[in-house]
C-alpha cells in the first residue's frame, strides 16, 4: 500500500508540474502576442493600444497566477508555501492594479470620443426641432 501511495504522489507531482508549465507557457504566449500586436497598433497610431496591452497583460497574469496556485498542491515545506503565497499575492495585486488601469483607460477613451463627436445621433422615433 505504501508503494502505491508513493507512486500516486509521484504521478501527481509530474501531472501538476506539467500543467503548471503549460499554464505558464500560455501566460507567456498571451503576453508576447499582446505586446507584438500592440506594438504594431502603436506604429499605426491606434488609440486603443494601451487598453489592449493592459488587457493582454491582465490575462497573462491570470494564467501565471493559475500556475502558481496549482503549484501549491505539491508544496512540501512551509517555506515554499510562504514564497508561493507571496508570489500569488504580488501577482494578484498587479492584476488588481491593471484592471484599475483598464477601467481608467476605458473612461478616458469614452471622454475622448465624446469630445471628438459632441453631437449624439438621434434615436428612432425622436423628432428633430
Amino acid at each position: 500500500m505504501g508503494v502505491l501511495i508513493e507512486n500516486l504522489e509521484m504521478v501527481l507531482e509530474y501531472v501538476v508540474t506539467f500543467c503548471t508549465i503549460m499554464l505558464e507557457m500560455v501566460g507567456i504566449t498571451v503576453l508576447v502576442w499582446s505586446a507584438a500586436r500592440c506594438f504594431f497598433g502603436w506604429i499605426h497610431k491606434d488609440q486603443h493600444v494601451r487598453l489592449d496591452l493592459a488587457q493582454g497583460i491582465a490575462l497573462a497574469l491570470e494564467f501565471k497566477m493559475g500556475g502558481e496556485v496549482l503549484r501549491t498542491v505539491v508544496v512540501r515545506e512551509w517555506r515554499e508555501l510562504g514564497i508561493l503565497g507571496a508570489i500569488i499575492l504580488l501577482r494578484g495585486l498587479l492584476t488588481f492594479l491593471i484592471h484599475w488601469e483598464i477601467e481608467n483607460e476605458k473612461k478616458e477613451l469614452q471622454e475622448h470620443a465624446k469630445k471628438a463627436n459632441p453631437l449624439k445621433p438621434h434615436e428612432e422615433g425622436e423628432t428633430v426641432k
